[in-house]
C-alpha cells in the first residue's frame, strides 16, 4: 500500500502516538479511537465517519511492520524536501527534484537515472504525476517491492475488539501492482451467538457500513472466533471492478452444561454410588432441551465416557456424538442406616487394596 497522500498524512498524529510507539501502544490507541468514532456510536455524523476511516487507515499502515517501514521512509523523504520536478536534473533553482532522491536511493551514485515528468501516460488530469505509476516503475526496475507476491491482494479487515466493523485490504494496490480498476475495500463485522445456535446453525442479520442489510446463514458447527466470508458485501470498487468482501467474525458464548470436542458435545454425568455399583438407566440432557436415556453398567467407574450417537453438532450427513462422562457422587451426609450399610461393605472388602497395583508400579519405576 502506498499513496502520494503519505506525504501529507501524519498517521502517528491521527492515532495520537509518538513516532517510536511500539505495536501495543498503536493497537491500544487505535481501539480507543475506533470506539469513539465508530459509525454505530455516531449515526449520521459524517465527520466522525471520516475520522473513523482515518484512524483505520493509520492503524492498517502502522500495524504492519513492512508498510510502517515504507511509510517512515517516504515521510522522511518528505521532510528532506523531496518533490516532483517537471524539468531536467537541475530543475528550477538548481536543486535536485523528486527523481534525484529516488535515483540516489535505488539507482546508486553513478548508475542510471530515473526521470519523471508531468507529461505522458503517467500523468493525471491537471499535469500531476501518478504517484503509484512512479513507484511501480521505480521498484520494479530496482527489484524491490514490485516483486511477485507483494501486490494488490487484499487482506481481511484488521477490526478491533468490540461490536462493529474494521477496515482492511490494500486500497492502493501495493508497489508494482498493475494499474486499473481496483477491487473494493474489505470490511469486518462481528456477531455473537449462543452455544446452542453454534451447534444447530442459525442466521444473522446486520447492517453493513454501506447501509445494506445483510442476512447470512451461520452453519452448524461454527466455532468461537471463526470468520465467515460474504463475497461482494464490502465496499464498492472502482467502476468495472468487483466489490470487496465482508468477513463476519462469530463469537460463541460458553454454555453452563455442555462443552465441545470437535463435532462432539461433552457433558458431565453425575451418578450415585449405588447406580455405579449396581447398574442403572439414567437420563442425560441434550442440547435441544430434551433428554436421552443411557445405561450405566454395573461396576461403572468414575471417569468412564458413555457415547450417545448423533446428538452432537448437527452437520449434514455426519452429525457428531454426545459424550457423557460419568462422575460418581460420594454422599456428604449419611444416615445411621446408610452408615451401617457402608460399614458392612467395608468389612467385606477387608484385605482388598485398590492402590496396590499403583504403588507397585511406582516402586518398580523408582528402582529402574
Amino acid at each position: 500500500m502506498a499513496s502520494q497522500d503519505w506525504f501529507d498524512k501524519d498517521f502517528y498524529a491521527v492515532l495520537g502516538v509518538p513516532q517510536d510507539a511500539d505495536a501495543d501502544a498503536i493497537k491500544k490507541a487505535y481501539r480507543k479511537a475506533a470506539r469513539k468514532y465508530h459509525p454505530d456510536k455516531n449515526p449520521g455524523d459524517k465527520a466522525a465517519e471520516e475520522k473513523f476511516k482515518d484512524v483505520s487507515e493509520a492503524h492498517q499502515v502502522l500495524s504492519d511492520p513492512e508498510e510502517r517501514q515504507q511509510y517512515d521512509a517516504i515521510r522522511q523523504m518528505a521532510r528532506g524536501g523531496a518533490r516532483f520536478s517537471a524539468g531536467g536534473p537541475g530543475g528550477p533553482g538548481g536543486g535536485g527534484g523528486f527523481e534525484d532522491v529516488f535515483s540516489s536511493m535505488f539507482g546508486g551514485g553513478g548508475g542510471s537515472r530515473v526521470r519523471f515528468t508531468t507529461s505522458g501516460g503517467g500523468a493525471r488530469p491537471g499535469g500531476s504525476p501518478n504517484f503509484e505509476d512512479i513507484l511501480s516503475g521505480l521498484f520494479q526496475q530496482n527489484g524491490g517491492y514490485g516483486a511477485p507476491g507483494y501486490g494488490s491482494q487484499g487482506r481481511a479487515g484488521q477490526g478491533y475488539d468490540g461490536q462493529g466493523y474494521g477496515y482492511g485490504g490494500d486500497p492502493f494496490g501495493g508497489y508494482g501492482a498493475p494499474q486499473g480498476p481496483r477491487k473494493g475495500q474489505d470490511i469486518e463485522a462481528r456477531t455473537t451467538i449462543s452455544f446452542h445456535d453454534s451447534v444447530v446453525g442459525t442466521t444473522a442479520t446486520l447492517q453493513s457500513p454501506t447501509g445494506e442489510r445483510v442476512t447470512t446463514r451461520i452453519p452448524a458447527g461454527v466455532k468461537d472466533g471463526q470468520k465467515i466470508r460474504l463475497r461482494g458485501k464490502g465496499y464498492a470498487g472502482d467502476p468495472g471492478a468487483e466489490a470487496g468482501d465482508l468477513y463476519l467474525v462469530v463469537t460463541v458464548t460458553p454454555d453452563t452444561v455442555f462443552g465441545r470436542d470437535g463435532d462432539n458435545l461433552t457433558v458431565d454425568l453425575p451418578v450415585s454410588f449405588a447406580e455405579a455399583a449396581l447398574g442403572a438407566t439414567v437420563p442425560v440432557p441434550t442440547v435441544d432441551g430434551g433428554q436421552v436415556k443411557v445405561k450405566i453398567a454395573p461396576g461403572t467407574p468414575s471417569g468412564r465416557v458413555l457415547r450417545v450417537k448423533g446428538r452432537g453438532v448437527q452437520r449434514k450427513g455426519a452429525p457428531g456424538d454426545l459424550l457423557a462422562k460419568v462422575h460418581v457422587v460420594v454422599p456428604q451426609h449419611l444416615s445411621d442406616a446408610e452408615r451401617s450399610a457402608v460399614e458392612v461393605l467395608a468389612a467385606q472388602e477387608a484385605g482388598q487394596d485398590p492402590r496396590a497395583e499403583l504403588l507397585a508400579r511406582a516402586a518398580a519405576a523408582h528402582r529402574g
